[in-house]
């Protein structure tokens, strides 16, 4: 299987493929999990969030976004992680989402390299940066072969089990 993988920033998105982004996440979050709610939310296209999608012969076959969350220091140096950062660094965390496989793809273990390329992207851009998700709650296992510990109690999202997890 041939697959072309992209880590792009939002603006680096053609009309096309946001287009077949937005289709594919209807498809599956909406329609297919039946769960009536509002994908497009205005997060995909600003600051520095990502899109690490796989393509074969044109048609999207897995896909996943990672949103930045960061803080710039402003006023004074402070202590994290055992390293002094100074002003005008980045700290923070960004929070990878939106993780979806096509069902036509489903089973060719595609959501394990798609998770390796999300964290080689995390870090590539946000090296300090933690990372969390929010996983829909069967899934915990997979997200804990990646070092991602849940850190809440499972919750309602949309009608579908969820919990909170992040990356040690």
């Amino acid at each position: 299987m041939q697959l072309i993988w992209q880590d792009l920033h939002h603006s680096q998105l053609s009309a096309a493929q946001l287009y077949a982004i937005l289709a594919l996440r209807c498809e599956v979050f909406v329609v297919e999990q039946h769960c009536p709610y509002q994908d497009v939310d205005g997060l995909d296209l600003v600051g520095g969030n990502r899109h690490v999608i796989a393509w074969q012969d044109g048609k999207l076959l897995a896909y996943l976004r990672i949103l930045e969350n960061r803080r710039i220091l402003e006023n004074r140096s402070i202590l994290e992680n055992s390293r002094i950062l100074e002003r005008g660094d980045a700290v923070g965390e960004v929070a990878i989402g939106r993780v979806i496989i096509a069902p036509e793809a489903r089973g060719l273990k595609l959501g394990y390299t798609l998770m390796e390329k999300a964290l080689l992207a995390c870090d590539a851009h946000w090296p300090q940066a933690g990372i969390v998700l929010s996983a829909q709650a069967h899934l915990q296992k997979f997200y804990a072969s990646f070092g991602f510990v849940t850190t809440s109690e499972v919750y309602d999202e949309d009608g579908i089990p969820h919990i909170d997890m992040r990356r040690v």
